[in-house]
């Protein structure tokens, strides 16, 4: 028989124990709860049909609705005539959007633009396309992510300066393309910041030299690749007809800028 007296002393330490078992048992909650935010992919909230591009100046909140190309913007291949489900004047914000699939030739820029919180679930011909003429522009992607890119997820073909951070791509050619042969050329600027990948994929930055392009990597964390394919930076000799030539990758100093330290393998 348990004695009263030890009877109290076990209601004593309960008293001191459980607290803090519940403290830390709510902190690994909390914890583990924020790693898988971080890894999941956001529900829709709806769905609508784009049959013609969606022009957007301002800014346009999209409520988390999935959209997907129908009819011209239904074909879901690589064509490179295709049009997008979305095209952003310059100073425009789109976000809290997804696009489904298909999702044609996704987004386009036509100047300094920002896109908050958009998700491709099956990137179509490219996820989203910077064109633009000024080299001042900015092209900001900040949160979201893309899968299922077969080729590029973010190309390149104006001047300035493009933005990715806060983001998350998985199964996917090239995360970023400096346009290799477009007819007329610019020098062109990435950073690519607190971005989760996760294999497969070929490479981060593609970046054309010859123009002085330049790639700037930081706390980038690649999963799922313990050989190491996934290139953080390639280095080519781009063109204005024909195709650009590979010649080199690797952090270099002066156009791909990063260090071992700035990437992380798990």
């Amino acid at each position: 028989m348990v004695s009263s007296v030890n009877r109290r002393r076990a209601a004593k330490a309960a008293a001191v124990l459980l607290p803090a078992l519940g403290l830390a048992f709510s902190t690994a909650l909390t914890t583990g709860s924020s790693t898988a935010a971080a890894a999941s992919w956001p529900s829709a909230s709806g769905q609508q049909a784009v049959s013609g591009t969606i022009k957007v100046s301002g800014t346009r909140d999209g409520g988390m609705v999935r959209y997907y190309g129908t009819g011209d913007l239904g074909s879901g291949g690589q064509d490179e005539d295709q049009g997008p489900l979305f095209e952003l004047a310059d100073g425009a914000v789109l976000k809290n959007v997804i696009l489904g699939a298909p999702a044609a030739d996704g987004i386009h820029c036509r100047g300094t633009c920002t896109l908050q919180n958009v998700w491709w679930e099956d990137v179509g011909e490219d996820a989203a396309t910077f064109k633009g003429t000024s080299s001042s522009q900015t092209m900001t992607i900040d949160g979201g992510g893309a899968r299922k890119a077969s080729d590029k997820v973010f190309q390149h073909n104006g001047p300035g300066r493009m933005v990715i951070r806060n983001f998350q791509v998985q199964d996917f050619g090239k995360l970023y393309r400096s346009c290799g042969n477009c007819s007329k050329q610019y020098q062109r600027h990435v950073v690519i910041e607190n971005v989760t990948v996760t294999a497969p994929g070929k490479s981060l930055a593609g970046i054309n030299s010859n123009y002085g392009d330049t790639a700037r990597l930081s706390r980038v964390t690649i999963a799922g690749d313990p050989d190491r394919r996934i290139v953080p930076c390639e280095r080519y000799k781009g063109v204005t007809s024909g195709e650009p030539t590979k010649i080199g990758s690797g952090p270099d100093g002066t156009h791909c800028l990063y260090s071992a330290s700035d990437i992380t393998y798990r």
